[in-house]
């Protein structure tokens, strides 16, 4: 398969590699280029979906040795256009740079000017190649609109890069905890995979229907870590002797995740979601499930645990199943098959995943906390096991929601 080439090029602490995983996801290949531990080693990541290669130069990460800038900038010229040779020495027709990320952390402040004009040193050596600027780290709005414009001015300077700028992306690659209770959620990941596979050459450019499927493959991975987040703030919230029934301190939380799920599908928080948003966490707010939970835990023979623990395990249980519930909603909405007016769906999918099956799978959880050989444990491995339980049984197997 030939496939189109993308060089990214950015400091060490700018998440490169997260930015990497949260395009591919789960389905990409890493190998290598150049031999281990030398100047010339690049890290190269090809997806499986689409016919796309992100090659990352290594040799610009620090090493032991101080040098000048400018010779760490050749060093990154010389490996890609070694790497290059050898593939066209191979009979690879695909050896060729075809767009170019500069990558610039989004928090650096007044640091961000500077650091992109020495990143942007290196274009000219890709003289034709086309250049997306990609902001990560891009959590508060203000900043990042601040960076749109310090990004411009940066290659409106420059006469011989500035005709290569094609677009300025902001992206936040993987759910950043802002506290316990709120979040920012991954975005941007999806623009930037829309618009590298349009600056592709037409013989490379991926099919709709495989963009498509990577982009919902990349929102999926994106949403359950926000799910995983989320159980385990409320297993720390929860882990407290207080009367969980009322599930007045998981409200926040709840509508902390719902809102942060809606934003990786595009859901908009406006006036005609607000009701949708409303039902979803009316619905997780019920003091049913976490009644009946709480009062069969105590009921089941041989289990001993204290109450702390068993509101962890609940209140955990209740926002896995809510965001595992969101998700499979937002999914149908994203896909066309539903929309945020489908009020009663959606009223209908939520009391289900709060009903159906419910207590089996915290039973589930219970059983596998009993067997760890440290009790101590509990508290770091109870968030991957309650998203564990509830992802896969609500994403492999057919269920209540499905029929719905």
């Amino acid at each position: 398969m030939e496939r189109g080439n993308v060089l990214v090029i950015g400091n060490p602490e700018v998440g490169i590699k997260t930015l990497i995983r949260a395009v591919f996801g789960e389905e990409s290949v890493e190998t290598g280029w150049g031999p281990i531990d030398d100047i010339d080693e690049l890290d190269i990541y090809e997806s499986e979906i689409i016919p796309l290669r992100i090659i990352d130069a290594v040799c610009y990460k620090p090493s032991f040795v101080i040098e000048p800038p400018f010779i760490k900038e050749q060093r990154v010229i010389n490996s890609v256009k070694k790497w290059s040779n050898s593939r066209y020495k191979e009979g690879h027709k695909d050896n060729q740079i075809n767009l170019i990320w500069l990558c610039v952390d989004g928090t650096m402040g007044k640091e961000f000017t500077e650091t992109l004009k020495n990143l942007s040193r290196l274009t000219p050596a890709w003289e034709s190649v086309p250049i997306v600027v990609v902001i990560t780290k891009s959590y508060s709005v203000g900043e990042r609109e601040k960076n749109i414009e310090m990004a411009n001015n940066v290659f409106a300077d420059q006469k011989k890069s500035s005709k290569n700028l094609r677009k300025i992306i902001p992206v936040v690659a993987a759910t950043y905890s802002l506290n316990e209770r709120a979040f920012a959620p991954p975005e941007g990941i999806s623009e930037l995979i829309d618009v590298t596979n349009e600056l592709m050459p037409e013989g490379t450019r991926a099919a709709d229907k495989a963009v498509s499927t990577l982009v919902l493959n990349q929102k999926r991975t994106m949403a359950h870590s926000l799910v995983g987040l989320s159980t385990a703030a409320a297993v720390t919230v929860c882990a407290v002797p207080f009367s969980l029934a009322d599930g007045v301190l998981l409200i926040p939380l709840e509508i902390a995740e719902i809102k942060g799920l809606a934003k990786i599908y595009g859901i908009k928080d406006d006036e005609n979601s607000k009701q949708f948003f409303n039902t979803i966490v009316e619905v997780g707010a019920v003091t049913i499930a976490a009644k009946a939970a709480i009062g069969a835990l105590k009921l089941i023979p041989g289990i001993n645990l204290a109450t702390s623990v068993i509101n962890a395990i609940v209140g955990g249980a209740i926002v896995a199943a809510i965001g595992e519930g969101s998700i499979f909603v937002y999914e149908k909405i994203y896909l066309g098959e539903k929309s945020v007016v489908d009020i009663e769906w959606v009223k209908n999918v939520m009391e289900a995943t709060l009903t159906s099956q419910f207590m089996e799978k915290v039973t589930l959880i219970v059983e596998k906390i009993t067997k760890l050989d440290n009790p101590k444990d509990i508290g770091k491995i109870l968030p991957d096991i309650l998203t564990d339980v509830f992802s896969h049984s609500d994403s492999k197997n057919p269920s209540t929601k499905e029929s719905l």
